[in-house]
């Protein structure tokens, strides 16, 4: 097992490791009651931790709150659902949530303990790869509304994260190769060893029982904690801050909208990889084999790195209200070379239509 300290608001640990499950009741503390937030899918085994916590710790009790699954669960009426749940449980400020699910799970498991009472713990035991290196670690917590995806939330960190690689044997490969497109983009912003290993062995990699997964996994979860706890609340407004994370979601979150969420999210990053990798070719701050990287390694573990299904000018819009940008500027986080992540504010609406233009052009490696 491995160890990561995120140094935010508190330290907090995120391990990694396999049938690490027990690391939980360390950081229950003086709870009485614990909230098991979970979606229909993993409803066996949210029972099965209950029954454990309850054998490790006597006298607290445990209550289930089973919610939709993926986006549907970051609504309004989810939080209000969960929220009626607590008081219904008589939850106090001593308790304890538990997030056990992908990306959504905890993303709404965490705005529900940022909110109720003003606060409460949280503990994530992310079940997907993109939630082990993505969601559940940096404290961003949120749900979703008809003006976009995540535009409602806070910061909030968790007490751990508990990684158990154990989950990801039964992921698809389909869902585990969306969870690649973050740990890949951890690479081209911060750590090459995790390119470098991955091109090693582009078949082993679409496995997470590959012999470098663990590595590559910490790796990617090393990133995102080194980079939040340097910019914790996305304030640094530079390319050594926590916008860095948002290399290729400009454009991502973008295609999520116009798509009516029917992308899987890392399926849409990688596209927003491409996107800004040609963006930066364009603007002549980043080396053709550079983009030519990216299509390789995305291509390579079973990425998109096309895309022409959607109209311009709804993704353009979808874009605007984008997190990131600022007034009627858009903002992208490009990169000048691989580890040098780097901001571009306000291009030229022919260089993105261009750049758009690139995505269906993968076949000519231009």
């Amino acid at each position: 097992m491995k160890t990561i300290l995120v140094n935010a608001e508190h330290q907090y640990p995120v391990y990694v490791g396999r049938d690490i499950l027990a690391q939980i009741s360390n950081h229950i503390g003086d709870a009485s009651r614990i909230a098991v937030i979970h979606p229909q899918s993993m409803q066996a085994m949210a029972g099965q931790l209950r029954q454990n916590l309850s054998a490790e710790l006597s006298g607290v009790e445990s209550i289930s709150i089973e919610i939709p699954d993926a986006e549907a669960a970051k609504t309004t009426s989810v939080l209000e659902f969960c929220w009626m749940a607590l008081g219904e449980a008589g939850f106090t400020r001593n308790d304890v949530i538990i997030s056990l699910g992908g990306g959504a799970t905890t993303d709404l498991a965490g705005f529900v303990a940022a909110t109720w009472l003003r606060g409460i713990r949280v503990i994530h035991i992310p079940t997907t790869l993109l939630a082990m290196v993505d969601a559940a670690v940096g404290g961003k917590t949120g749900i979703n509304t008809s003006a976009g995806k995540n535009l409602v939330g806070a910061i909030y960190s968790p007490s751990a994260v508990v990684c158990d690689m154990s989950f990801l044997d039964s992921q698809s490969p389909d869902d585990y190769a969306g969870g690649l497109a973050e740990v890949i983009k951890c690479g081209f912003i911060r750590d090459e060893t995790i390119l470098e290993l991955i091109e090693s062995n582009l078949t082993g990699a679409k496995s997470p029982n590959w012999e470098h997964a663990p590595e590559v996994i910490a790796r990617a979860i090393q990133v995102k904690a080194d980079v939040v706890g340097n910019d914790l609340r996305e304030t640094l407004g530079t390319a050594a801050g926590r916008e860095i994370l948002n290399y290729g979601h400009t454009f991502g979150h973008a295609v999520e909208r116009t798509e009516n969420y029917t992308w899987r999210h890392g399926n849409a990053v990688s596209v927003g990889m491409m996107f800004v990798a040609h963006l930066a070719h364009l603007a002549g701050r980043l080396d053709e084999a550079v983009v030519s990287r990216h299509r390789n390694v995305l291509s390579g573990v079973g990425l998109p790195v096309e895309y022409m299904q959607g109209n311009f000018d709804a993704l353009h819009d979808a874009m605007r209200i984008d997190k990131k940008s600022r007034g009627a500027k858009l903002r992208f986080i490009v990169l000048e070379q691989v580890g040098k992540p780097a901001i571009l504010e306000g291009p030229d609406s022919a260089l993105l239509i261009a750049a758009y233009a690139k995505l269906g052009q993968a076949d000519e490696h231009a």
